[in-house]
């Protein structure tokens, strides 16, 4: 047990931050479904994109890129393109504003502007819920599994047992912890609704960016005095069609490791996250937390500097963190404790064993509470959606659609309690961090991909289309694994893709288009480009000032530049941590430029008017 007075004082009074946010917002939330779901649509750019960014900064990422950085180093770069990580980019160039015209609440909100509320437009909405709320139990695992294993490290069982007068199995242990850091997070977060979500998240942000450079500082310190061992091509982020990585006269378990990730064909594996990655991309967001954040900006061109800036605050400072405690992990393997009880050798212990073994007392503390905050943020956020789902597009919708603000408010208190004892149900029952992980973005975001594509770029497309295609698509996201058990959820992806787009098909070929006043509504308001040329000529026929939106070719190349941009946001704090001066002088001048390119192509053609 390591945690002094003083760390556990911190993490105390981080704790009771939170409560007097959620207490101090309580009222401004309760004012109406926006003020409680989208803050009101009155929050700055900035402070959704740090809230955003602070969401993305999870306990269970921080603790897989920690591990692919000491196992794979800089060719991990590219295995967040699993997510796909570059998402963000097509969502600040183009996707936000179209998303954040539409002027609604959810997703499933959303579903009705483009496919009206006739016919398979019902049965598309209530499968976009179903997709929302499956996403929002999956992720609410994933962090809780994730949390619990992480602070199992620093407060022992032994050490609380004294306390507590009943017995808990070794193996339940980090479920019991998960269970009660999730009650702070389930009580700022049903009290005050996104406004107490992003003031919580600010306020993480804040203790995460002071750890981080703590960590980095700690293990450029140490690099200084001690030599590196990693194999050839360890530094290189550039690889061939293997992965050809040996650490056999080094950490010879590391070998096993790679072998059962199953990245050592890297080549196959990085066509295929580019192949998946940039359709999970052109899809747009997924019904989660990122795109409630985008929905609760004042106007278009807020949302898409709220989806720009979330790469600039959220890479650097997340990498340097991430590579300080690779470096430390790599000079005192000796020294960590990476074997688990009823488990054996866990690569993902590196981080919590890492922070156990370096970190001075008082920035303990802080780091704790700031990867406490981590967790708690994107389970908050996660929370904050579900709920979003179950009152506006059940409760509302289908129950009782005259419900006043009390019985609405009473609904999100029930909702998120729910949504939050199912996940910890399914907790019981999940493995491992990487095993949900794996699930949510090699099965779960694939089974999307058809029918969001098509609903933005294809004005045949119909609610019976969408609904087919995302059941064709959660079906074999649901049973791949059991099908084709220990395949790599990426490399099935193009087999569930095409069930999915056959059933795009035949679902909107066997109904009639969508109305056409839905569809000149939905292509006048959010102008999206694609295949639209009938629907253009309706509307230029009613108002011929109407202008296309001829900028796919400048989009497409913002995207590749914005890529480039957010890939050299990754590289610089790992080779700054590394003390590499030429790739990290390399890297910052690539930066430099793509952001030079960008500011020409992409921020001076930004909507200027605000509101």
């Amino acid at each position: 047990m390591k945690l002094s007075i003083i760390d556990a004082l911190i993490i105390v009074l981080y704790l009771l931050l939170t409560i007097v946010i959620g207490f101090a917002l309580r009222k401004k939330a309760q004012q109406s479904k926006d003020s409680y779901l989208l803050g009101g649509k009155s929050l700055p750019w900035y402070m959704l994109g740090l809230s955003n960014a602070s969401g993305m900064f999870d306990i269970s990422g921080t603790v897989w890129l920690v591990t692919i950085l000491f196992v794979y180093g800089m060719k991990s770069i590219w295995l967040p393109w699993l997510w796909p990580v570059f998402n963000q980019i097509f969502l600040m160039i183009f996707l936000s504003m179209w998303l954040r015209r539409s002027n609604v609440t959810t997703g499933a909100e959303w579903i009705g502007t483009r496919f009206g509320y006739k016919g398979g437009a019902q049965k598309s909405h209530i499968i976009v819920v179903v997709f929302a709320l499956i996403m929002g139990l999956g992720y609410l695992t994933y962090g809780f599994i994730g949390l619990g294993k992480f602070v199992e490290i620093f407060i022992p069982w032994e050490f609380l047992s004294a306390y507590i007068p009943f017995n808990i199995p070794a193996e339940y242990v980090a479920h019991f912890y998960g269970i009660i850091f999730t009650c702070f997070a389930i009580f700022y977060s049903l009290l005050g609704g996104m406004m107490s979500i992003v003031w919580a998240d600010v306020l993480q942000y804040i203790i995460m960016a002071v750890s981080g450079i703590v960590i980095g500082v700690i293990a450029m310190n140490a690099l200084a005095t001690h030599a590196l061992a990693v194999p050839e091509g360890w530094l290189n982020p550039f690889f061939g069609w293997e992965l050809n990585m040996d650490w056999t006269s080094i950490i010879p378990e590391v070998n096993e490791k790679i072998k059962s990730d199953g990245f050592s064909l890297f080549s196959v594996l990085f066509m295929m996250m580019i192949f998946k990655g940039v359709l999970v991309s052109l899809a747009g967001p997924a019904p989660n937390y990122d795109m409630q954040k985008i929905l609760s900006t004042r106007s278009e061109r807020e949302a898409a500097l709220m989806s720009g800036s979330v790469s600039v605050i959220l890479m650097p400072i997340r990498y340097f963190m991430i590579a300080g405690f690779a470096v430390l992990g790599l000079l005192f393997y000796e020294q960590l404790d990476l074997m688990v009880p009823g488990r054996g050798l866990d690569f993902e212990q590196i981080l919590p064993s890492a922070i156990n073994q370096f970190v001075p007392v008082g920035f303990l503390g802080l780091l704790l509470a700031g990867l406490l905050a981590a967790f708690m943020s994107t389970f908050a956020g996660t929370l904050n959606a579900a709920q979003a789902y179950i009152v506006n597009d059940i409760y509302i919708k289908y129950v009782n659609p005259k419900a006043e603000n009390k019985s609405i408010q009473l609904m999100n208190y029930v909702a998120g309690l729910s949504m939050v004892i199912i996940s910890i149900v399914f907790g019981f029952f999940a493995k491992d961090v990487n095993d949900v992980l794996q699930w949510i973005v090699g099965g779960l975001y694939g089974s999307y991909v058809a029918a969001n594509i098509l609903k933005w770029y294809w004005w045949r497309f119909n609610g019976n289309g969408f609904f087919w295609g995302m059941v064709g698509g959660l079906i074999p996201a649901l049973t791949f694994r059991y099908i084709f058990p220990g395949v790599l959820d990426t490399y099935t992806f193009p087999l569930m893709l095409l069930i999915s787009v056959i059933a795009c098909l035949i679902g909107t070929y066997t109904a009639a288009p969508v109305e056409e006043e839905v569809l000149k509504k939905f292509y006048k308001s959010v102008r999206p480009w694609g295949f639209w040329k009938p629907i253009h000529e309706l509307v230029v026929a009613e108002d011929p000032g109407f202008e296309r939106n001829g900028d796919f070719k400048r989009d497409m190349f913002n995207v590749v530049i914005g890529i480039i941009w957010q890939t050299a946001l990754v590289i610089f704090p790992v080779y700054l941590v590394l003390m590499q001066t030429v790739p990290l002088i390399l890297s910052i001048a690539v930066a430099a430029v793509t952001s030079l390119i960008l500011k020409k192509t992409w921020f001076d053609r930004l909507p200027q008017h605000s509101h």
